[in-house]
């Protein structure tokens, strides 16, 4: 067993490994733009994984969820937004509706939270 490893039932609805996923972010503390290309670490459950942001898909409103801006070219703190990421090797994730515990996560960079 190693950090970030992920025990399932093999027969019942077993967790896969995501080359990439598509994920809602609220951006809380960065000191400039995010844009795409952006690689900090990403820690869900108990793995620390380089994770890129592809592709910036829309910002959102925090509170209704309704898209504000399709394919922006950055996103700040305070802004939520839905972007594609890559895990720099595949990594365990799941739909928050789904298993919460596996669909939550922090984005790190510069020893602090980023979103």
């Amino acid at each position: 067993w190693r950090r970030g490893y992920v025990a399932g039932d093999s027969k019942n609805n077993p967790p896969k490994g995501a080359a990439d996923f598509t994920a809602q972010v609220i951006v809380l503390n960065h000191p400039g733009q995010i844009s795409n290309g952006y690689t900090p670490v990403l820690d869900c459950h108990t793995a620390h994984i380089a994770c890129k942001f592809a592709e910036i898909k829309e910002k959102c409103d925090r509170r209704t969820g309704k898209t504000t801006e399709e394919n922006p070219k950055s996103i700040k703190s305070g802004d939520a937004a839905i972007v594609m990421l890559v895990p720099s090797k595949p990594m365990c994730v799941e739909a928050f509706q789904e298993f919460p515990p596996l669909g939550r996560f922090a984005v790190r960079d510069m020893r602090t939270n980023v979103a």
